[in-house]
């Protein structure tokens, strides 16, 4: 694997927000009185905290835990983007996404990336960096990702999960920003990592 994965154990630690300079950051934190498992799933587990605000109120915060992941814009030589498009049950459609997967016990963000690579598109990359690190959906949700862009890929396939149906599209880059302004890319983490890849390579 490329020199680029040497030393990329990308657990972040500026998570949180910065302050801005002269700006002084009030403490808003909600102290957690009471909490609830509603429901364990295979993927996710929903919990109820009760807790308290600054100003003493009391009130309640649904939360859905959900372990990290990652997604990947995998680059061809031919300048396509290999996107992959699947069947969405929450939103009853088929979404055009960039690949994307949970990190599984034992792996880092990085060794996530290259396994769904594989899984998803049938490729591992000669090149891979870290774009940036996100959270999904913070209102709700605990899930934390890596967005990562791929090069110089190689075929090299591993078994697909068992329930997913994936169709790959190569997309070239010269048209990515088109479809997500015209809503045939929809998904965030879609829009996040392709834009964020495109300024990438715009950069050199």
């Amino acid at each position: 694997m490329a020199n680029e994965m040497a030393g990329m154990d990308e657990k972040r630690d500026d998570q949180g927000i910065q302050p801005t300079p002269g700006v002084p950051m009030r403490d808003f934190t909600e102290t957690t009185v009471e909490s609830k498992v509603e429901f364990e799933g295979r993927i996710l587990r929903v919990r109820v905290d009760k807790v308290s605000l600054p100003d003493g109120r009391i009130t309640t915060r649904e939360i859905a835990e959900h372990g990290a992941s990652v997604c990947i814009v995998p680059v061809d030589p031919q300048g396509n983007v290999l996107l992959v498009r699947q069947y969405r049950k929450p939103v009853e459609d088929q979404l055009l996404e960039v690949p994307a997967g949970g990190i599984e016990p034992g792996e880092t963000p990085l060794e996530a990336a290259v396994r769904e690579l594989q899984e998803e598109v049938g490729f591992t990359a000669e090149e891979i960096q870290l774009l940036s690190s996100f959270w999904i959906s913070p209102g709700w949700c605990t899930e934390f990702m890596s967005a990562y862009l791929a090069t110089k890929l190689e075929p090299a396939r591993l078994p697909a999960d068992y329930d997913e149906n994936i169709d790959v599209v190569p997309v070239p880059l010269s048209e990515v920003d088109g479809l997500i302004r015209s809503g045939e890319i929809i998904d965030l983490k879609s829009i996040a990592s392709l834009l964020l890849a495109l300024r990438n390579v715009e950069a050199g």
